[in-house]
């Protein structure tokens, strides 16, 4: 372990001249160490203190956790808030009607008494960070078992997490960084009352949908308004009408200054998850398994759903999010496929596993302690390949494609507590399944998820071995007769999840036999019973991959000493810094690095539901009616694009300038960059943002809530 530390030491303190500074998602605290010489080079005027202090107020304080996977920031003194459409978007589901349809039309609040809660949503601010990984680590030896291992760690953390928030408020959490070489102690600030304020219609806040998800050139305002409140003491509180709009620590002011190719361009958020270590038997894996099946099963659940909510209004609004959601990462899957296999993934990580194995080779104790790390991840992945696929058809085709079904599986510790007839649990379980319900039927179309479910259960017949088939296929061969179609014409008409109030009379009156008879109860506990021993099967395996990880990554920093490496992303904040770059995709093309509001008209098609266009918008760009957030040239922004790293989880993060500005929020990568979360490629990779000019113009000028502005520090 000391060896491990010492090379981590290394790491941490070796100059940051030798990293690409437009790679690398990198931690706060060692941004002093690391990073600020390079950064100051190319042009940021701050110091690592106004970044990440824990003394005083700095840019860390302006930049949350938005929901459970976006980011956002604080932009006023009053609490207000900044993200992406797309990552406010099922609130605005959630606030739309037929009669008050905001997806389409947009929603400004004029006052704050105007603004709309949101039940559930929270932002949560990071308070400090710490290492914490002697002490981690120092609970561990290199003889225990990956399980011994794992719940050494875990003890450890907890302890430590305790000590942190003990007679405070705040949460805390232990995360693992270099696959478990690493640990960081994370606390954390979270409030509940945060009103939505604002939002674009879809044809501005998704303008391009589908066809130009993760696509440059890009002409989307992807940007939602929402203010973060607080008890009258300062406290985090839920929401209440005698709350006050928050009074933040630091919040960002607002550049409207031209911006120029080359200019300096920082990104910091909540990156979720990249694989940059990982080794080509994983590439394999995620090509063949992981994104096929996404791409297979998602297109044709997509394509069932989008022909109902072509055919009504009320679906369109109920499914909304749900499709987004679904559509986003089946479009990431099939690029990314595309990219890794153009770009030969592969074969380059085969190739650096070869030449790192000669090193191993070439020493006792290098191979004592790193000469098996391929072995464990090559035996684990291909061990595990056959059961890893029906698990992810389970979880894409049946938990996240049969709804009704999905619902019925959440009974599980229900029927316990039916069986254990404890009357005080079973009311108190009652009421929490009774709002869930009421929040699943709001978005819920009964034919819609008929027909998915018929779908699913004959795609997952043909294509998965029978001796993985739930024993729900057992009653449609014998009691139906093989027909899928009268089986689940059957359930929807006999289950009392059909419907919220066939369920909530069930609620009233529960009873355990009518329960465990329920048509929808008994495929759901047929599939849970195939996944759980699927689940044990391969848990050796796992154990195997994540000891393999944690071995090659160690391997890996002492092999390449005089390499900065930076951990993989982990949904805690990084930053990434970078310039305003346009870039060459392929032979002999070139893309700009901004699109501008003809660009948008020029895609303009009438009726059709992803490049429709408002007549006012198109009237403001004739008359060119941009006020004070045209560009000097000429145009109005809309969009632009860096060099910095991000990933999912960066959406609605801050595009900040030299200065400690915001200029845009990120909310996209491009298609050719598909490989990004596995393999950074710098000259193709780019962050698309929305330029805050567009979004100040849009809030002021297009929609008249220019009394919004009135809260910001807008520099020119």
């Amino acid at each position: 372990m000391r060896k491990l530390l010492a090379i981590l030491v290394i790491l941490v303190t070796f100059s940051a001249s030798q990293a690409r500074a437009d790679e690398g998602m990198w931690l706060l605290p060692l941004i002093e160490k690391l990073n600020i010489g390079t950064m100051t080079e190319m042009g940021l005027k701050l110091t690592a203190e106004d970044i990440y202090s824990i003394n005083q107020a700095s840019l860390k304080d302006a930049i949350v956790i938005f929901g459970g996977g976006c980011t956002g920031e604080i932009v006023s003194a009053q609490g207000l808030l900044l993200t992406n459409h797309h990552c406010g978007y099922g609130q605005i589901q959630n606030h739309s009607t037929v009669e008050h349809d905001y997806l389409n039309n947009g929603f400004w609040a004029m006052s704050k008494e105007e603004e709309l809660p949101n039940p559930g949503l929270s932002v949560t601010f990071l308070v400090r960070i710490e290492d914490v990984t002697a002490r981690v680590l120092g609970k561990t030896s290199p003889d225990m078992t990956e399980a011994a291992r794992r719940e050494a760690v875990q003890a450890e953390s907890a302890a430590i997490t305790s000590e942190a928030i003990k007679g405070t408020h705040y949460n805390a959490r232990v995360g693992s960084y270099y696959s478990g070489n690493q640990y960081f102690l994370l606390v954390y600030e979270v409030f509940s009352d945060v009103r939505l304020v604002g939002t674009p219609p879809n044809s501005i806040g998704k303008f391009g949908h589908d066809t130009d998800n993760w696509m440059w050139p890009r002409h989307t305002g992807d940007f939602s308004v929402f203010r973060v409140y607080m008890s009258p003491d300062g406290k985090p509180a839920q929401y209440s009408k005698d709350n006050v709009p928050l009074k933040p620590k630091h919040y960002l002011p607002v550049s409207i200054k031209n911006l120029q190719k080359n200019d300096f361009a920082m990104v910091m958020g909540y990156p979720g998850s990249t694989t940059r270590y990982m080794t080509s038997y994983e590439v394999d894996e995620a090509m063949k398994i992981t994104n096929a099946n996404r791409i297979k099963i998602r297109g044709l659940r997509q394509e069932i759903w989008m022909k109902d909510m072509m055919a009504d209004p009320k679906v369109n609004i109920q499914y909304a999010s749900k499709y987004s959601g679904s559509s986003n990462y089946w479009k990431f899957s099939i690029g990314q496929n595309e990219g890794l296999t153009r770009l030969r993934t592969a074969e380059k990580k085969a190739a650096f596993e070869a030449e790192f194995m000669k090193w191993v080779k070439a020493d006792a104790a290098r191979t004592a302690r790193y000469g098996n790390a391929l072995t464990l991840i090559e035996n684990a992945v291909t061990g595990r390949a056959e059961k890893y696929n029906v698990v992810q058809y389970i979880s894409e085709a049946f938990r996240g494609s049969m709804e009704m079904v999905g619902l019925a599986s959440q009974m599980t510790v229900f029927e316990e507590t039916l069986a254990g007839k404890d009357q005080e649990k079973i009311e108190g379980m009652t009421g929490r399944l009774k709002a869930y319900a009421e929040s699943f039927y709001g978005d819920y179309n009964y034919p819609t998820d008929l027909a998915a479910t018929k779908a699913m259960i004959r795609l997952y017949r043909a294509d998965i071995d029978p001796k993985y088939l739930p024993s729900f296929y057992t009653l449609i061969d014998t009691k139906f007769k093989g027909n899928v179609d009268a089986f689940v014409d059957n359930m929807f008409a006999k289950s009392i999840f059909t419907s919220q109030e066939k369920l909530n009379a069930f609620l009233e009156a529960p009873s355990l036999k009518v329960l465990q008879k329920d048509p929808a109860y008994v495929v759901a506990k047929s599939i849970d019973a195939v996944r759980s021993a699927l689940s044990n099967d391969i848990a050796g395996f796992n154990a195997d991959l994540s000891k393999g990880q944690r071995l090659y990554m160690a391997g890996v920093m002492e092999y390449q000493p005089d390499k900065t490496q930076y951990p993989d992303a982990n949904s805690t904040m990084r930053l990434t810094y970078g310039k305003v770059l346009d870039y060459y995709p392929y032979d002999a093309v070139h893309y700009n690095w901004y699109t501008t509001l003809d660009g948008v008209v020029q895609k303009f098609k009438p009726g059709d539901y992803e490049f429709d266009l408002p007549k006012r918008l198109i009237d403001l760009n004739e008359k060119k009616e941009y006020g004070r957030y045209a560009s000097p040239d000429g145009y109005m922004p809309v969009c632009f694009i860096t060099n910095n790293d991000i990933t999912g989880g960066n959406s609605g993060s801050p595009v900040i300038n030299g200065n400690g500005e915001l200029i845009g929020l990120a909310f996209d990568g491009n298609w050719e960059a598909m490989t990004g979360n596995i393999a950074f490629e710098p000259d193709l990779q780019r962050c698309i943002c929305v330029d805050i000019r567009y979004v100040l113009w849009v809030m002021d000028i297009y929609s008249g809530a220019g009394y919004l502005l009135n809260e910001m520090d807008i520099r020119q």
